[in-house]
């Protein structure tokens, strides 16, 4: 896990090592969902509220769908536990997620200002987005 969340974001320094993934993935609130080594995504759940901590796709293996399939078990596997809400956090300018994230039909509901800092370069704020997980508490369910 260490080797792929390294890779997908070491353009955007948020890097979680070894130890830091093996520390979350050790709370029993947190669940894992691989799709076989070239990605995986980590999520919290707490319901009725779950919370997407991370989706990392090896750069090699992105644009091809893995995202979408790794952020629609993610869901599922939210809503298994518990959850009928979903949020999560994403780097501004990190385009492809939020576009992934939006046609999913997550919609911000937040920002951080200045929440990524990276080495060198400018904090970017963090945008919230959030999804309904349960047609019968909004009507309006997230696409998974």
């Amino acid at each position: 896990m260490a080797r792929v969340h390294a890779a997908a974001f070491a353009d955007h320094g948020q890097i979680w090592s070894e130890t830091d993934l093996a520390a979350l993935c050790a709370a029993p609130t947190t669940h894992s969902v691989a799709m076989d080594d070239m990605g995986f995504a980590l999520i919290r759940v707490i319901a009725p509220e779950a919370e997407v901590l991370t989706i990392a796709v090896d750069p090699t293996a992105q644009g091809k769908g893995l995202g979408k399939g790794l952020l629609r078990a993610a869901m599922a596997l939210a809503e298994q536990h518990g959850a009928e809400t979903l949020f999560l956090e994403v780097a501004e300018d990190n385009v492809a997620a939020r576009a992934l994230y939006a046609g999913a039909g997550f919609t911000q509901t937040a920002r951080r200002r200045g929440y990524y800092s990276r080495p060198g370069a400018p904090a970017v704020d963090a945008i919230v987005m959030t999804c309904s997980l349960s047609a019968e508490k909004s009507g309006k369910p997230c696409k998974n």
